[in-house]
């Protein structure tokens, strides 16, 4: 049996994201209970962050056996009508009152036996590509008293707007990859400094030359300390100051924190959830490495996630966004498209953001990875971003 995860962020009006909605894909007729098996398989590394994660289970059996899942404890189980019609709904409705779980209606035709059920939900999930933002309107006002609305597979920033302008308090999807202005023509001041400091470091610069360039916007020089300071990196000492950094760290390790002072140098409204995915991507990436490519790629499959939104986040082209850089080449091809070795990690990067799970499962094959390592490496990696403080 296969388990595949693809995941979105639910981001509310303000752009930031405040849970993430998984997606469970599995091999055809397989049973809830292997399922459930292999949840139960992945609490080890489960994200312990605050932050809800939405689970959808529209591709698993409907016999409700997921109940049997000893899930986290921000977990936020999304559920169809179908099992509040039929003779056993008091024994559903009780188990879910037994188990205390966090619920979300996924709104259809059986809303009235739902909500008539005496089951408590915490949201209302509404699927964009079934109502109209007219229809949405009119819903919301129907079911605002039994949880709080939330939209799913947003994909493009109109229907984010859409959804906002009818009521709904966040929604999930990949609406955040649409550039929302123009590309500019080049890096503003600030992009530029930063892509000055990451050359001087692949180049081996003297460290005194490197904190002169830093010193030069002291914002830069707080931010790097906070990320290689955070719990993401795991380093048992505090680390003051950048020649500290070199110090313990030495120039290759340096220049990967260094790349996420780029990735958060941005202004987009969307940044928060941009740097988030870019994270994601990097670590992920960088989990996915291990085993297949020799320890010293690591760090640049790393670099390739977190760049991977360069132009979303810059707000120029990638091409631009490449030009000022001195990067090994496997990184440029890999986001120019060009393939190279680090593309299939890319690719399925990507695959995990996707609603297509066959495709998911090809790019994991390809690199003969299993789903349930491909799903451990995702739940890694949104632990990592989760802790990083970005901003």
């Amino acid at each position: 049996m296969s388990l595949f995860m693809t995941r979105q962020p639910l981001i509310n009006r303000q752009g930031k994201i405040i849970a993430t909605r998984l997606r469970l894909h599995a091999t055809a007729n397989v049973s809830s209970t292997a399922v459930v098996d292999a949840l139960n398989q992945l609490n080890d590394c489960w994200p312990q962050s605050e932050r809800s994660i939405f689970v959808n289970f529209d591709s698993i059996p409907g016999d409700m056996g997921f109940l049997d899942w000893i899930a986290p404890a921000n977990v936020t189980f999304e559920i169809p009508g179908t099992p509040f019609v039929g003779e056993h709904v008091a024994d559903f409705v009780q188990a879910l009152k037994d188990a205390q779980l966090s619920l979300c209606y996924d709104f259809d035709g059986q809303a009235a036996q739902a909500f008539g059920s005496g089951a408590q939900f915490r949201f209302v999930g509404f699927d964009v590509k079934q109502f109209s933002p007219a229809q949405l309107k009119v819903l919301l006002a129907k079911t605002q008293q039994f949880g709080i609305p939330v939209a799913f597979n947003v994909d493009s920033q109109q229907e984010f707007k859409a959804c906002m302008d009818a009521g709904i308090s966040a929604a999930a999807g990949w609406f955040v990859k649409q550039p929302s202005s123009t590309p500019a023509k080049q890096l503003n001041a600030s992009q530029a400094q930063i892509v000055r400091v990451l050359n001087l470091v692949r180049q081996n610069a003297d460290v005194k030359e490197i904190e002169a360039a830093l010193k030069q916007d002291v914002a830069l020089s707080y931010k790097l300390l906070r990320y290689i300071n955070s719990a993401g990196f795991g380093l048992s000492c505090e680390v003051q100051s950048f020649k500290h950094a070199v110090t313990i760290l030495g120039y290759e390790k340096l220049n990967k924190w260094l790349s996420l002072l780029l990735v958060t140098a941005s202004k987009d409204p969307m940044a928060p959830t941009l740097m988030h995915t870019a994270l994601t991507r990097a670590r992920l990436m960088e989990q996915l490495g291990h085993g297949l490519v020799d320890k010293s790629e690591y760090d640049n499959l790393f670099i390739t996630g977190a760049f991977s939104m360069l132009d979303l986040l810059l707000g120029v082209t990638m091409e631009q966004a490449l030009d000022a850089m001195h990067l090994p080449e496997p990184i440029i091809e890999a986001l120019l498209g060009n393939g190279g070795i680090y593309a299939p990690f890319l690719s399925l990067a990507f695959a995990s953001e996707a609603g297509d799970a066959a495709s998911l499962a090809e790019q994991a094959g390809m690199l003969g990875l299993t789903g349930e390592q491909v799903n451990r490496a995702q739940l890694a990696a949104l632990t990592f971003a989760d802790t990083m403080e970005l901003g």
